[in-house]
């Protein structure tokens, strides 16, 4: 079983072991990047993600965590088996599908504290594990944002639109902060994408609903916002930083 070797870049994807983060788990392990891979509640995709990578010839570790928490982020931390090279920061949940004024509020509040009180937090672990001022050798870290962010998804989920608003603007201040310290902060913002999320949030039907919206009349792939991760992570992107790249369609 490949371990980690130092030789290789070490990159933390949290929410790794489905949907976008799996398919990016995938596509980084590829290029030969050794893997760190967060989950909260599906260990069977853990374990099958896990595998694929190992059979790519890498090092990959799979950890549990609700990293809303913060001590589960510090314990997150404290697994690595070295200093990260990136952190791609995009575990994240919708919530059901409906008008703002019907949501349960301890939905909205689970949405808002996974998808931008625990991406504030992995963003501030990622600067504390990579940053020059802490020890650390520089890196990149990059944000899963959503399409969502500037559309508002009125009828959907506002409340997550909302996070991840709040997702792009914690990319474009950290960048500024980080920047000197040798660290690159960018974003991807996904559109209607290809993955199990839909039907998690109750419209398994929602990507055929949308369709019409989107200027290649397609859902994305998965793999098609992976390869826009793993481009912001290469030295072809090293002078990109403070920004949000769209991968949504054109919508």
């Amino acid at each position: 079983m490949p371990e980690t070797a130092p030789g290789r870049p070490l990159t933390v994807v949290t929410g790794g072991t489905r949907g976008i983060g799996a398919a990016t788990a995938l596509r980084l392990a590829d290029a030969g990047h050794d893997l760190v891979l967060t989950f909260l509640a599906d260990a069977e995709a853990a374990s099958d993600t896990r595998e694929a990578c190992l059979a790519r010839g890498v090092g990959c570790d799979v950890v549990r965590g609700d990293l809303s928490r913060a001590d589960d982020v510090e314990a997150l931390v404290a697994s690595l088996p070295r200093r990260p090279d990136h952190v791609v920061n995009n575990a994240g949940l919708t919530g059901p599908v409906g008008p703002l004024a019907e949501a349960d509020p301890a939905v909205v509040r689970r949405v808002v504290d996974v998808n931008l009180t625990g991406a504030i937090l992995v963003a501030r672990a990622a600067v504390r594990a990579m940053s020059t001022a802490y020890g650390g050798s520089g890196g990149v870290l990059v944000n899963v944002s959503s399409g969502a962010a500037t559309i508002g998804s009125p009828g959907d989920y506002v409340h997550y639109a909302a996070a991840k608003a709040g997702v792009d603007a914690l990319t474009l201040g950290l960048a500024q902060e980080a920047g000197p310290q040798g660290v690159r902060v960018v974003g991807v913002a996904p559109g209607a994408i290809r993955t199990r999320i839909h039907a998690d949030a109750g419209d398994p039907g929602r990507l055929d609903r949308i369709g019409d919206a989107v200027a290649l009349r397609r859902a994305g792939e998965p793999e098609e916002v992976a390869d826009a991760i793993l481009w912001l992570t290469s030295d072809a992107a090293s002078y990109v930083t403070g920004t949000t790249l769209r991968v949504a369609g054109g919508r």
